[in-house]
């Protein structure tokens, strides 16, 4: 018998091919067992107006995952301005609750029309008015996340979310 390891996760078919399901790295286990898979609710939840880009995190010793969201400014101001919401700034939208509370309440939508599990949908977000780029470091030049890179930065947000 040979082995090899990729990093990758797989699934063998009757015929003998492997087809590559998702990366290792991405898959988190919660407290409860449920396993996640961060690029897969990644990339159903990129899909609500409001968020730009999007960066789910999963703790071993939390039942629940969080995001870090760069808000899509023209769509969050349209609604702002829908809303008569007052703001001095683009920063001060994103820290407004009742902000927070829309996109978490949109992203919430877009998870349950794709499908996705109660433990897959992000309980708590952070809405970020900066862009990751790759100079910033944040992002690959494809614009992949650099998931390393982001928790350390934004250590702090991360941590005041499972507070």
């Amino acid at each position: 018998m040979r082995w090899f390891y990729t990093g990758d996760i797989g699934q063998f078919h009757s015929d003998g091919c492997l087809e590559i399901i998702d990366r290792k790295k991405d898959i988190v286990k919660l407290q409860h067992g449920e396993y996640l898979s961060l690029g897969k609710v990644e990339a159903a939840l990129s899909s609500c107006n409001y968020v730009d880009s999007i960066m789910v995190h999963a703790d071993p010793f939390h039942s629940y995952c969080v995001a870090l969201i760069v808000a899509s400014q023209q769509s969050l101001e349209r609604w702002a301005q829908q809303a008569g919401i007052e703001y001095k700034d683009f920063p001060d939208l994103c820290n407004k609750p009742e902000t927070v509370t829309e996109v978490l309440q949109s992203i919430s939508k877009v998870a349950k029309a794709s499908k996705l599990e109660k433990s897959e949908i992000p309980k708590k977000i952070k809405l970020l008015p900066d862009p990751w780029t790759p100079e910033s470091g944040l992002v690959t030049a494809a614009l992949k996340l650099k998931r390393e890179q982001l928790k350390a930065k934004f250590k702090d947000d991360l941590q005041k979310l499972y507070a």
